[in-house]
C-alpha cells in the first residue's frame, strides 16, 4: 500500500477552509483562478494560517502571462517570500524561466535561499520549458523539492507518458506531482501508472468557483484505499 497524499489548489480563504475540512493533506493558496493562480493577498494568508492546521504552501507569481520576470517583478517575489515566511507558512510555489524557455537558475536559487528551510515547488512553468529533461536537472540543482506538472500537456492524463518518463529520470531526487485535470474519475490510473506521493487537484467541476466537496471526498477516498 502506498502513502498517497492530496494537495488542493485554493483560490480564496473559503476554498482553503473547505479543503482543510475535507481531509486535504496540503493547500496551495493563490488567487485568480481564471489565469491559473497569482500571489494571494497577505490578509488571506494570515487568515488561512490562523485557521488551517494542515500544510499551507503559497503561490509566488506576481502577474499572469509568461514566467519571465522583470527586475521589479523579481524584487516583488522576494519581498512576498519574506513576508509570508514571517507569517509561518509551510512552503512556496513558483517558477522562473529565461526567454529561451530554459530554467532561470540564478533567480530560482535566490528565491529558494530566501525560503530556506521551507520546501519549494516548481510550478507548471515547467510545462512551458523547451527541454523538459534538462529543465528537470536544472530544477533539481536549484534545490526544489517538487515539480508540479501535467507532463507538458493540457492535462495530466494527456501527459501521462511524459510524467512516467519524468518520474523515472528523477529517480527519487525530486517529487514529480501530477496536476491539471486530476479528478476522481482518473486518479486511479494516475496512481497506478506513476506511484508518486502527491497528487494536485483543484477539485472544481461544472465550472464552480470552489473545490467541490463531493469531488474532494471521492479523491481522498481513492487515495486512502490504495
Amino acid at each position: 500500500m502506498y502513502n498517497f497524499k492530496l494537495e488542493i489548489a485554493c483560490f480564496n480563504l473559503k476554498s482553503a477552509l473547505s479543503a482543510h475540512e475535507n481531509m486535504a493533506d496540503r493547500v496551495e493558496l493563490c488567487r485568480n483562478l481564471s489565469v491559473g493562480g497569482l500571489t494571494p493577498e497577505i490578509a488571506t494568508v494570515i487568515s488561512a494560517r490562523t485557521k488551517l492546521s494542515i500544510d499551507l504552501f503559497i503561490m509566488i507569481r506576481p502577474r499572469e502571462g509568461n514566467f519571465v520576470y522583470s527586475n521589479d517583478e523579481f524584487k516583488q517575489m522576494k519581498k512576498d517570500i519574506k513576508s509570508f515566511k514571517e507569517i509561518g507558512v509551510d512552503g512556496f510555489v513558483f517558477g522562473i524561466l529565461n526567454d529561451d524557455g530554459g530554467v532561470n537558475k540564478k533567480q530560482n536559487k535566490e528565491l529558494i535561499k530566501l525560503a530556506e528551510p521551507l520546501p519549494c515547488t516548481f510550478h507548471r512553468a515547467f510545462d512551458d520549458t523547451t527541454n523538459p529533461f534538462k529543465a528537470l536537472e536544472d530544477i533539481i540543482d536549484c534545490g526544489f523539492t517538487t515539480i508540479l506538472t501535467s507532463g507538458q500537456k493540457p492535462t495530466a492524463m494527456e501527459g501521462i507518458n511524459m510524467l512516467q518518463k519524468l518520474v523515472e529520470r528523477a529517480d527519487n531526487r525530486i517529487n514529480i506531482m501530477p496536476g491539471g485535470g486530476v479528478r476522481s474519475a482518473n486518479i486511479d490510473i494516475l496512481m497506478e501508472k506513476l506511484k508518486v506521493p502527491y497528487y494536485h487537484s483543484s477539485a472544481i467541476i461544472d465550472n464552480g468557483d470552489f473545490p467541490n466537496v463531493k469531488e474532494m471526498q471521492l479523491i481522498r477516498k481513492k487515495l486512502q484505499t490504495k
